[in-house]
């Protein structure tokens, strides 16, 4: 993808190296107070400075991150570039039918940090949270994508970004909401196609970015799309419990086989068109 050089997103919230800062911080200034108080209690100051002493070596060891390495500042600028195409898009088509886009914030974290939907680490992926409308990614993901899982390419990264602002725009039309309502009134295995029916309309999503931000930015390039694919084929869950587990067991996936996930995203891409992406009526 062309991405160099331009604009990036101010909705970015970056948290890399800052839960180490807090902690250290928090952990400080706990550690004078409870110096303060054992002394006033009449404790051992010999003992106590010795305590304080190595509860702030063990805060400092914790303290910022290293210096980023070029590669890292790479992924950081690529990410907000793909943020701010999202946001003049959607901004673009939400407004085509009178509606008003937004703009989700995206949290970027190197460290465990945390969200209303729970602890966003590497180990969770990216993930949408529309308790607080922010996207949490860790940059390591991308080496995820490209080491563990063979999806190759910037655009493959862009894919899984903009699989996420998918979410939002989910949350603000209330597709999300009206999904929830609906698998609390079946079972586990529809639960969970309707699980699938959310992701792969946030595949299709996807897609309708890509297809915009060709057509209006000619920002693809060749063997785009095809890395888009490739990644949409990576986090199939077919693929993933055939790699985990070794055998493959439908009514337990989430997130839609391979061949649905690439069906969708090229649909999306193909058509351009937000209102043929009725995942629902098709998957259930």
């Amino acid at each position: 993808m062309k991405w160099q050089g331009r604009q990036q997103s101010e909705n970015i919230e970056d948290r890399r190296g800052m839960s180490g800062k807090q902690i250290a911080a928090g952990s400080g200034r706990l550690a004078i107070i409870l110096l303060i108080v054992g002394l006033l209690m009449g404790g051992d100051p010999q003992q106590l400075l010795s305590d304080f002493a190595n509860s702030r070596q063990q805060t400092e060891s914790s303290g910022p991150a290293g210096q980023k390495s070029q590669e890292e500042k790479n992924l950081m600028a690529f990410a907000s570039v793909t943020l701010a195409d999202n946001e003049k898009i959607w901004t673009k088509i939400f407004s085509e039918s009178n509606l008003q886009y937004k703009k989700p914030t995206m949290v970027i974290f190197n460290t465990p940090t945390q969200s209303p939907c729970g602890t966003a680490s590497a180990q969770t992926g990216p993930f949408y949270c529309p308790a607080d409308q922010k996207i949490y990614l860790s940059l390591s993901f991308f080496n995820e994508l490209t080491q563990r899982l063979g999806a190759h390419g910037d655009f493959a990264f862009a894919y899984v970004i903009s699989h996420e602002v998918a979410h939002h725009i989910q949350n603000l039309l209330g597709t999300t909401a009206k999904m929830r309502q609906m698998q609390a009134r079946t079972d586990e295995a529809g639960a969970n196609r309707l699980s699938v029916a959310l992701e792969l309309q946030a595949d299709f999503l996807a897609g309708v970015w890509a297809h915009y931000n060709q057509t209006l930015n000619n920002a693809l390039e060749d063997g785009d799309i095809e890395e888009a694919m490739s990644a949409a084929n990576a986090v199939g869950d077919d693929r993933l419990q055939k790699q985990a587990q070794g055998y493959v067991v439908p009514d337990a996936f989430t997130h839609g086989t391979s061949e649905q996930r690439m069906y969708w995203f090229k649909k999306g891409y193909t058509t351009g068109d937000p209102n043929q992406g009725d995942t629902f009526k098709e998957v259930l």
